[in-house]
């Protein structure tokens, strides 16, 4: 059983996987450099867990299409 996110987090990342899916990859510490590029996120955790979701997102397209 895995870790409950919140609606901010979700809607967040999927926001900026939308305006910007060229900048994202399937590798957790280059999305946070990039979510700490685009955003302006004070708490250290916010952002980790936002670019986890977009790894987690990006990882399960991935999936889909076979790659």
């Amino acid at each position: 059983m895995g870790k409950v996110r919140t609606k901010m987090v979700k809607r967040t990342a999927r926001e900026l996987l939308e305006k910007y899916p060229d900048l994202f990859i399937w590798d957790f510490e280059h999305n946070k450099r990039v979510v700490s590029k685009l955003l302006d996120v004070r708490s250290k955790k916010v952002r980790n867990q936002i670019a986890g979701y977009i790894t987690h997102l990006i990882a399960i397209r991935l999936k889909r299409e076979g790659k």
